[in-house]
C-alpha cells in the first residue's frame, strides 16, 4: 500500500480515561495530534485500536479482529485448503510453504494461510494500517484458539520493495501480492474499509516494481491477486491463473514446492 503521508487529517483519541497514557504512546509513535478538528480518528478503546471517519454519514469503525467476526467465520467455515488462495500459494497435502505477504493490509489473507499451517511474514507500509494490524495480532496472541495461529505470523512495517531488495537470510518460498487497484466505479468502494482507507492508501502505482522485487526474491513462486477482469501487472506474464467470481490469482511459478512434514 502507498506509503505517502496522508492528506486527510487524523487525530488520536482515547475512549476511556485509563487508556490515555497508552493512547499518547500511539500518538507519539505515529506522529498524531491528540486534539483539534480532524476528518478521521484513530481510537483506542477496550477492544483495541480502531480507525473511524468522523462525520454524520460516515461508516463505522474498522479494526483488526482475528478472534471473532468475519475472519473467525472464515477460519472455521471458509473451506480450508480448498480455498482459491490456498491453491494459489501451493498449499497441498504435505506442502505448507513459507509465505511473504508483501501487501498485508488488515492481514486477512495472511491469517488464512497461517491458519492452514503456513508460516507467514507480513509487510505493511502504511503506518496507520500497520498499527491496526499490530494491535490485532497482539490481542489474538493471548487467545487460546487463535494464539497458535498468529504465532506463525510476524509483521514488518516499511516499504515492501525496499525490504525485499535488502532481504537477509533464507528467502520466502512464496510471495503473495494484493496491490490496491485503481477503481473506476463507485460500486468498487462499497466496503467501508475501502472508503476509509483510500484517503490514506491511494493506489499502488508502483505495482510493477513490487512484482519485479518479488520475482527476484521468491524461491518458488509469486502470486498476485487481481480483480477478475483487471489486466496483468506490467513486467512479466504469469504462468497460469486461477479465476473466481470477482478475483483472479496470477501465478508466476519458479520451481516446484517441496514437500514438508505437514499433513
Amino acid at each position: 500500500m502507498n506509503d505517502e503521508r496522508p492528506s486527510a487529517t487524523i487525530r488520536m483519541d482515547a475512549l476511556a480515561p485509563h487508556l490515555a497514557e497508552h493512547a499518547a504512546a500511539w500518538a507519539e509513535r505515529l506522529g498524531l495530534a491528540q486534539e483539534g478538528e480532524a476528518q478521521f480518528a484513530l481510537q483506542l478503546g477496550e477492544q483495541g485500536l480502531q480507525l473511524i471517519e468522523l462525520g454524520p454519514q460516515a461508516p463505522g469503525p474498522v479494526r483488526v479482529d482475528f478472534v471473532e467476526g468475519a475472519v473467525a467465520h472464515r477460519r472455521l467455515f471458509g473451506g480450508g485448503t480448498g480455498q482459491m488462495i490456498a491453491k494459489a500459494v501451493g498449499v497441498q497435502p504435505g506442502v505448507r510453504p513459507r509465505v511473504l505477504d508483501a501487501t498485508a493490509g488488515l492481514g486477512r489473507d495472511g491469517f488464512v494461510l497461517a491458519s492452514l499451517g503456513c508460516s507467514v511474514t507480513l509487510i505493511e507500509r502504511q503506518p496507520l494500517i500497520a498499527a491496526l494490524l499490530a494491535d490485532g495480532l497482539a490481542r489474538a496472541a493471548v487467545d487460546r484458539d487463535v494464539g497458535p495461529i498468529v504465532a506463525q505470523m510476524r509483521l514488518l512495517t516499511g516499504n515492501a520493495i525496499e525490504l525485499m531488495n535488502a532481504w537477509q537470510g533464507e528467502p520466502p518460498q512464496v510471495i503473495y501480492l494484493d496491490p490496491m487497484f485503481p477503481h473506476r466505479d463507485k460500486s468498487a468502494l462499497v466496503k467501508k474499509e475501502m472508503r476509509l482507507f483510500r484517503p490514506f492508501v491511494g493506489d499502488d502505482l508502483d505495482a510493477p516494481a513490487l512484482l519485479q522485487a518479488a520475482l527476484a526474491l521468491a524461491s518458488h513462486r509469486v502470486v498476485v491477486k487481481r480483480p477478475r477482469k483487471a489486466p496483468i501487472i506490467d513486467g512479466g506474464k504469469p504462468g497460469y491463473a486461477l479465476e473466481g467470481k470477482s478475483s483472479r490469482y496470477d501465478i508466476y511459478p519458479l520451481k516446484k514446492l517441496p514437500a514438508t512434514n505437514c499433513p
